[in-house]
């Protein structure tokens, strides 16, 4: 794993000297194929092409939408000249989108992960921040390669569909990761509706609303989410997102202070509930997954030789969160501990007004997904002939055109339907995010630094690597077999409604 600074500096060396067939810029005959006009195109890294003076002197220029970055056919986000690509972000906003992603819904259950985990939980929710953290970074660097004169890290790529078309072929690559992606999305989208109706019904039990009619109504307030036309936009509901999980942790573990008197201190064990603890795994890896947005974050921040510093820091405080939430809770409730923890309140209106502010930050982590997704649905049918079939859905000034807020507002609505009409949806999220979660997070992320920057690590790296690559698979397996057990007999008790 590389670092910055005076190890940065030996690996741009490193890259400088070596000239390898992985190298573009050491290797002409690999990366690139003069046409009639001089201009050199991509061949073996398809996915980025430019020409020699627009490297030395373009690529240094803003562009108004990705300042110091080549855009790919492949990019999940908006490329150069299609509006909407918005404004770049600094280093605290960019950590506020991390953070939405990382400290999302799922850390409700985490006590319950402690009850069948015990110890090895509370382990893992550090591990895994670590793992993550660690592919993040190894992600980061596969879009970059050195610049021939300088030795400069030069970013190439500018997305994840773009790596994975070095790696898997142009065709293969964009529609593997685009698929994952969009699933990954969507389906997270689909995941914060269906909590929100959930909340809300078990809030006003006795209510004429169940859960589905409380999907419709929360779905209200996403619709102006179709106005979304930056990341900074998006940042700054991340920040408010942030401040109600503050809110949250601190009322919760506020209640669990005030019993420390009746904490079971003894009730943590070292033994595993084999049978439902590879459930709780699975939430705990898929509570980590934020790759799938970090070349987009990066790639917008306005210095990015800070994106190391964001991304320790926010999943180091993502893993104290964790892991104090989870065993704080744990130690009050106990072998009486539920799926969510807000359950176990006692009053009807502290757990109401917990849930209150549970509903709300639901409703603000929805809008970095739901962007991502209508990008990455851009990026496939909306940037006009002859990149797609269909014509861009922004004017030239930036704005939506009508249609374009039209088509925003239609996969808004379209995940809200899809929440209140696919039965067992809960268990269905667990099966698929067991294999795109680990497959965008753990497996891809360390097969592309290997493939790509093979040639420049060491077998302790590599073998790195392949141990995360391993584990991945392993808990990909098990969460697999495991949801679609649970599915498989859900779907013998029949519909929901």
């Amino acid at each position: 794993m590389l670092n910055a600074g005076t190890g940065e500096g030996q690996y741009q060396a490193q890259i400088a000297e070596r000239p390898t067939e992985l190298n573009p810029f050491r290797n002409p005959n690999g990366w690139t194929d003069a046409d009639n006009n001089g201009e050199y195109k991509s061949t073996e890294y398809q996915n980025t092409s430019f020409t020699t003076n627009e490297y030395d002197g373009r690529y240094q220029q803003t562009d108004g939408f990705r300042q110091g970055s080549v855009a790919s056919e492949g990019s999940s986000f908006v490329c150069e000249g299609e509006g909407g690509g918005g404004t770049n972000i600094d280093e605290f906003q960019a950590a506020w989108n991390v953070t939405n992603a990382i400290q999302g819904m799922f850390i409700v259950s985490l006590p319950f992960a402690v009850l069948h985990g015990g110890y090895w939980a509370i382990i893992a929710m550090v591990g895994i921040a670590y793992i993550c953290c660690y592919t993040g970074k190894v992600l980061v660097q596969c879009l970059y390669e050195a610049d021939p004169n300088t030795g400069q890290m030069i970013r190439v790529r500018d997305s994840y569909v773009a790596i994975a078309k070095v790696c898997f072929g142009p065709k293969l690559g964009a529609r593997a990761v685009s698929i994952a992606q969009l699933i990954e999305l969507l389906m997270t989208c689909i995941l914060y509706v269906v909590v929100c109706g959930d909340l809300l019904a078990g809030t006003y039990p006795q209510g004429s609303f169940d859960s589905r009619s409380w999907m419709m109504f929360v779905g209200i307030f996403l619709l102006p989410m179709g106005f979304l036309k930056s990341l900074k936009m998006v940042s700054t509901l991340s920040f408010w997102c942030t401040m109600s999980h503050i809110v949250i942790n601190a009322i919760i573990l506020g209640y669990c202070i005030l019993e420390i008197g009746e904490w079971g201190w003894s009730k943590v064990r070292w033994s595993i509930d084999m049978e439902n603890f590879p459930i709780s795994l699975g939430v705990i890896v898929f509570s980590y997954t934020s790759q799938i947005f970090l070349p987009s974050l990066e790639g917008s921040m306005i210095d990015r030789s800070k994106f190391n510093w964001m991304l320790d820091w926010s999943h180091i405080a993502a893993a104290i969160f964790k892991a104090g939430f989870g065993y704080i809770c744990f130690l009050t409730f106990q072998d009486d501990t539920q799926q969510v923890i807000t359950n176990n309140l006692h009053s009807q209106g502290f757990k109401g007004l917990v849930n209150f502010f549970l509903v709300i930050k639901a409703l603000l982590s929805y809008p970095l997904p739901y962007y991502a997704a209508c990008e990455l649905l851009e990026k496939n049918f909306f940037r006009g002939p002859p990149k797609t079939k269909f014509p861009t859905i922004w004017h030239l000034d930036g704005e939506l055109k009508v249609w374009g807020l039209g088509f925003r507002v239609g996969v808004i609505l379209s995940t809200i339907m899809m929440a209140i009409f696919i039965p067992h949806f809960s268990i269905l999220m667990g099966f698929i995010g067991s294999f795109t979660g680990t497959m965008l997070s753990f497996i891809w992320p360390c097969y592309f630094h290997i493939k790509i920057k093979g040639h420049l690590l060491d077998q302790k790296e590599i073998a790195k690597d392949y141990l995360i690559i391993a584990l991945g698979v392993l808990f990909g397996v098990i969460g697999i077999y495991d949801s679609g057990n649970a599915l498989i007999n859900a779907f013998e008790l029949g519909l929901p409604f």
